[in-house]
């Protein structure tokens, strides 16, 4: 039998889901958010000590993720992604298959480098600047826009630094980034690859086999690389504009290289990796300041703020389903075969978590599910592929639909913005066709690949 405090929580929990996927006249999603963690908390569900651990949990995730946003911002400002745009038009060679490719790869390393949400406001952007240019026929350009979609955020399972979520788990686990990468880089690789080759076959029929060609000495001048437009002096010629152009390219790059090594290096010395963040992106606007002479105004503009609400807000509501005892019927449920078969505790994690994410977003059901494991009494070896099963559901079987991430919400956000038309018909049909399957393989090479480490 509920409680009546377990009922309103429960009640509350529902309507700030729907109101999150329904988003009436494009409702920013933290407002829901922010409204039912303050109806949590006034149903006495939720404490202040309860919200000063939630604080502690959340923040150096967030900082961590906004700061690799800004480190992107300040990228872009160079002109960076779209001289990366026009160089994969130009090398490409008038070859469709090969800019499909050069896309993923993108994609990927956008993930890889900053994280899933700023990959998505970096490439989609690029991606449909590239179809643009091309002329693509309606039906050419989905290859491009779903599939880099779907890299950029699944992207995010083989290192721990490329998602709010897996930065939050960790946390509440005391799991270390090496640790993580060890274990999980070569099992979510292999999805990767098996969803990639999905999606080209899926998608094959309509990749144009051949594309416009688009050598840069060809190209209008405010599409060259020598055109990108810096605040310098107009007494310097175009050679030393370029000159200085390429150097602040490749400082930038530098330290983005060396903040990403540092996470793994000196998070092994208890610095904390939002530290370590923040440092490398103030470093990188104050170079910015110094050698162009721009300012944060961009920055202040284009960085999602609103991330740092969501965060806090989503987990005040599951910590309160966690209070009222939602985590104790899970357990309930689970804990005898999670706690005796690796198998079973990761492709029940894994299912659960893929299920849960898809109907309530995978923010929240990371952490319920993160917390679930953790008030099992697992040993460690069991805890760790539990933990990373979690991971894999959130990260990658959250992709079925839409709602599931917030990445996939920015990205139609986006499409939309561009008047570019994206129905739920349209995504299921890509989803359901290229996830499930690259799901199950990611769980079973957890699996065998935990049997060899273990």
């Amino acid at each position: 039998m509920l409680t009546t405090k377990a009922t309103l929580t429960i009640t509350i929990f529902f309507i700030s889901i729907l109101f999150l996927l329904w988003r009436p006249r494009g409702l920013n999603e933290s407002i829901p958010a922010s409204v039912g963690a303050a109806l949590i908390v006034l149903t006495g569900a939720v404490t202040l000590f309860d919200l000063h651990k939630i604080l502690v949990i959340v923040t150096g995730a967030s900082t961590t993720i906004i700061s690799t946003i800004v480190m992107s911002i300040v990228l872009e400002s160079v002109g960076f992604f779209r001289w990366t745009a026009l160089n994969l038009v130009t090398k490409a060679k008038g070859s469709g298959t090969l800019l499909y490719w050069y896309v993923i790869l993108l994609c990927f390393l956008m993930t890889m480098f900053f994280n899933n949400d700023g990959s998505i406001l970096i490439t989609t952007p690029i991606i449909i600047e590239i179809v643009t240019l091309l002329n693509l026929k309606p039906h050419q350009k989905p290859p491009y826009l779903f599939s880099g979609a779907i890299i950029a955020t699944a992207s995010s399972a083989p290192i721990g630094v490329s998602n709010l979520a897996n930065l939050i788990a960790l946390k509440i686990v005391n799991m270390d980034l090496v640790t993580y990468a060890e274990i999980m880089f070569v099992p979510s690789m292999a999805g990767l690859f098996i969803i990639s080759l999905l999606l080209f076959i899926y998608f094959r029929k309509d990749i144009p086999k051949t594309i416009s060609q688009y050598p840069k000495a060809h190209m209008p001048l405010s599409m060259q690389i020598e055109a990108i437009k810096l605040p310098h002096p107009l007494s310097q010629s175009q050679d030393e504009q370029n000159s200085i152009e390429w150097t602040m390219f490749r400082i930038y790059m530098a330290i983005i290289i060396v903040v990403r090594a540092s996470f793994f290096i000196l998070s092994n010395y208890g610095i904390p990796i939002e530290l370590i963040a923040i440092i490398g992106a103030v470093v990188m606007i104050i170079i910015r300041w110094c050698r162009q002479s721009i300012g944060v105004s961009d920055i202040v503009k284009k960085t999602p703020w609103h991330i740092l609400v969501f965060a806090f807000s989503m987990y005040t509501i599951i910590y309160g389903l966690h209070n009222v005892g939602l985590t104790s019927s899970i357990i309930e449920l689970i804990r005898e075969p999670v706690s005796n078969d690796h198998y079973k505790a990761i492709l029940i994690m894994g299912l659960l978590l893929t299920v849960m994410s898809n109907l309530f977003n995978n923010l929240p059901s990371v952490m319920l599910g993160t917390l679930t494991i953790t008030k099992m009494g697992l040993d460690q070896q069991t805890l760790q592929v539990a933990y990373l099963a979690n991971i894999i559901g959130s990260d990658i079987g959250s992709l079925i639909l839409p709602t599931g991430t917030l990445a996939t919400l920015i990205w139609m956000f986006i499409l939309k913005k561009y008047r570019i038309p994206v129905s739920w018909k349209d995504y299921l049909s890509v989803t359901t066709a290229t996830i499930p399957i690259g799901l199950l393989v990611t769980l079973l090479c957890l699996y065998y690949w935990t049997k060899l480490l273990f």
